[in-house]
């Protein structure tokens, strides 16, 4: 049988719920991704201090989170493993499951490094790399999905927290970069360079989060911005970044470790809120497209009896009123769909910055032999000598692709 206009009408709008209910599972991906990124987040912290000079009173505290770390990361692997791999899933699920074998690889990975930590065989410097891996791994999984969602409204909030994710990483490579500092009971002009850069990059996240996020999240964040928190840490980074200061008592390591911890902490609870409502709009999306899908369907059953009514003799025609009914529902959906697009659009202009670095640090990666640890921090360095924005200094290494 032919099939009509109509049918891909339906059809259209029951690959749309299709979509939605992927996202509602990706969406609790995300949310086991982030309890992970979390818990690494303070491990890292803890084994950073942990190896510098009189460290070794940080080892059961360590032990503990390592252990945390653990129960967490067998329930990210079960979510793994739920997922379905079958050729024929949504659109870039090739790059998403890429991303997977990379984290899954560096999760293989975690008991050789937690053995080297505790042998103390490794520096801080090495140990802090190790695990910016993993986690940034973690966060490109998330970055997937921001960038699969095909609701506007689901893509800003998967937008919104990503850039909350990504800049409470970097408020977690603080952390640890300053434990380390104060642990060594020094600084140097470079070191003092790779703490500002880091506390640009939080600043740079958290500001695309609020342009992304909702006026209850917005809210949140203000109210979970712990004023004494941030004078404390305000206090001890200008002691860190400071370029009279090289040399402050290790001491100082425990006092930072604890008030970077309480702010990421309180960053925790903001997340939790952007994952609960991602879920909720995920299941509030589904219940209206089914109903839409519901009501789409009655109107095209009662315009088949009319047609069949009105033209007995054959199902192929209808009459002039009918054929401005359904071309009322076509044009419907085809404003809706472009409407939804320019949002969509505009919203993905926010995940372009990430790629244009991606894309450059891959370039390096290919041109000069580099690790993507090297690229990246070649760009970084760049941008920070020439004090030009990460952007910029990647879209001129792209402008050179040839030459390269």
């Amino acid at each position: 049988m032919t099939k009509s206009g109509l049918s891909f009408l339906v059809a259209a709008r029951q690959c749309e719920i299709a979509e939605l209910q992927q996202l509602a599972l990706t969406s609790e991906l995300v949310s086991t991704i982030g309890q992970l990124s979390h818990a690494l987040q303070k491990e890292r912290g803890l084994s950073n201090v942990f190896l510098g000079p009189n460290g070794m009173h940080f080892n059961e505290q360590r032990q503990q989170q390592t252990a945390h770390c653990t129960h967490i990361e067998k329930n990210v692997r079960t979510h793994f493993d739920a997922l379905d791999t079958s050729p024929t899933q949504v659109r870039n699920s090739a790059r998403l499951f890429s991303r997977i074998a990379v984290v899954l690889h560096a999760l293989d990975a975690l008991p050789t490094l937690r053995q080297r930590i505790a042998s103390r065989t490794l520096t801080p410097t090495e140990s802090t790399a190790a695990f910016n891996r993993l986690i940034s791994g973690l966060l490109v999984v998330v970055f997937e999905a921001a960038d699969s969602a095909t609701d506007p409204e689901i893509s800003r909030a998967l937008v919104a927290m990503f850039n909350f994710m990504q800049g409470k990483e970097f408020a977690g490579q603080e952390r640890a970069f300053g434990a380390a500092c104060f642990a060594s009971g020094r600084t140097d002009t470079a070191q003092q360079q790779q703490w500002l850069h880091l506390i640009e990059l939080q600043e740079r996240c958290f500001q695309v989060f609020a342009d992304f996020s909702d006026t209850a999240v917005s809210g949140a964040w203000r109210a979970s911005q712990l004023t004494g928190v941030l004078v404390d840490l305000e206090r001890q980074r200008r002691l860190g970044c400071t370029p009279a200061s090289h040399q402050f008592d290790s001491s100082f390591s425990q006092v930072w470790f604890d008030c970077c911890t309480r702010r990421i902490d309180a960053m925790k609870t903001v997340e939790d809120l952007l994952y609960r409502n991602l879920r909720r709009l995920c299941e509030r999306k589904i219940v209206q497209a089914k109903a839409e899908l519901h009501d789409q369907q009655l109107i095209i059953d009662e315009l088949s009896r009319q047609a069949s009514a009105a033209n007995a003799d054959t199902s192929a025609h209808y009459g002039p009123q009918i054929e401005r009914s359904v071309l009322g529902l076509v044009q419907e959906q085809a404003q809706r769909l472009q409407a939804m697009s320019d949002e969509l659009e505009t919203v993905r202009a926010a995940l372009s910055e990430r790629k244009v670095v991606e894309r450059a640090k891959g370039l390096l990666m290919a041109a000069r032999k580099l690790s993507e640890d090297d690229a990246y921090k070649m760009l970084r360095q760049t941008a920070m000598s020439q004090n030009r924005r990460l952007l910029d200094v990647a879209e001129s290494v792209l402008a050179m692709a040839d030459y390269l």
